[in-house]
């Protein structure tokens, strides 16, 4: 594994981490910590913005332009990513296991599919 990779990794997990543990903070009522959260959330969005400078500054590469084609792609990646904590919310949170269970495989398919959608298929 390539040095920038294994940065890359580390601080995206940490920035992941962060993020989530902060929209938690925000959106459970029974944690009672939302300006608390959303403090978490921001600096987990601040770090994994760091990690991408860092990562194309490590690889000697330029930032990802901001195209209609990969602007669509972010959107999509957003909507699959809700499909599947839809589907986490209804198993775990309103005792839906079933249709849970199947929103969340439609959402992971979905996200499976952006590998596809973004290297192509040779």
């Amino acid at each position: 594994m390539k040095k920038s990779s294994f940065v890359a990794l580390v601080m995206g997990t940490v920035s992941g981490m962060l993020f989530a543990l902060g929209m938690c903070m925000a959106l459970l009522p029974e944690w009672n910590a939302f300006k608390e959260g959303i403090i978490f959330g921001s600096i987990g969005i601040f770090i994994g913005i760091i990690t991408l400078l860092v990562w194309c500054k490590m690889e000697n590469k330029k930032l990802p332009k901001m195209s209609g084609k990969n602007i669509l792609r972010v959107i999509y990646a957003v909507v699959s990513a809700l499909v599947l904590g839809l589907g986490m919310c209804m198993c775990l949170v309103w005792q839906q296991i079933i249709w849970g269970t199947l929103i969340g495989m439609l959402g992971i398919l979905m996200l499976i599919a952006l590998i596809p959608m973004i290297k192509g298929i040779k």
